[in-house]
């Protein structure tokens, strides 16, 4: 908490005023202020209005796609809080990293949460490995948020939903000019009702509603069966809305 120097009374803290609350008292001060001046001062008036008005919609641009920041659903030491299954061969942590890897059958697999959500926003950085990258995270149920090549249109359809029964709906926008292959990329999902949208490197990319999202359930990391291919991921994190 602030505190003033030298001051033995406690930090005044001035109260929070939305952006319709300011832009309501900007539309009442700025009438009673004009009449009161002269009319060779309206024009500076206007100006002031106009710039401040403006600065107003700047600051709403920048704080439309702000979200709180997550707690880390992965600790980066072992799989706590995730419904590890037997016999695993597909899911090993070393030095913060998840590290997913196809088995020699195979067969693939969901490494899901233990802990279900409603309304939350998932982030996680992610980096390509060997073969072809067929991954992805599952939000409450199968719906699913692409990760690499889609198994049946053979192309990446990175960030996009996976909707059984339909397929992908929408195709996520510029993910070509935006995804790294030798690197980390940073994948950021707001799931809120039935609405899903995704943002890639910091760009959101898409935007989609699904019939058959459910109010609750946990979240997935899918490993696609019939692929030898690895997979890494790191600083997963979750935040409840």
């Amino acid at each position: 908490m602030d505190t003033f120097l030298n001051s033995p009374e406690p930090p005044i803290h001035a109260p929070k005023v939305s952006l319709d609350s300011r832009c309501e008292i900007l539309a009442t001060i700025m009438p009673m202020a004009g009449s009161r001046l002269q009319a060779k001062d309206s024009s500076m008036i206007r100006i002031f209005a106009a710039t401040l008005i403006f600065s107003l919609f700047l600051t709403s641009i920048g704080k439309a796609d702000e979200t709180p920041k997550g707690a880390p659903i992965f600790n980066g030491k072992d799989l706590s809080g995730w419904k590890v299954p037997e016999n695993n061969i597909w899911w090993l942590v070393e030095d913060g990293v998840l590290q997913v890897r196809s088995g020699p059958e195979k067969t693939g697999n969901i490494l899901w949460t233990e802990k279900e959500f409603g309304d939350f926003v998932f982030e996680c950085d992610f980096r390509f490995g060997e073969g072809i990258i067929d991954s992805g995270i599952h939000l409450r149920n199968k719906d699913q948020i692409q990760i690499g090549i889609s198994g049946s249109l053979k192309r990446d359809m990175t960030a996009s939903p996976y909707i059984p029964g339909k397929g992908y709906p929408v195709e996520a926008e510029g993910v070509a000019a935006l995804l790294k292959a030798k690197d980390w990329n940073h994948l950021k999902i707001v799931v809120t009702g039935k609405n899903y949208v995704s943002y890639l490197n910091g760009k959101k990319v898409m935007s989609y509603d699904s019939d058959s999202a459910i109010e609750k359930g946990p979240v997935g990391i899918q490993l696609h069966g019939g692929r030898d291919m690895s997979i890494d991921y790191k600083n997963i994190t979750v935040a409840e809305l």
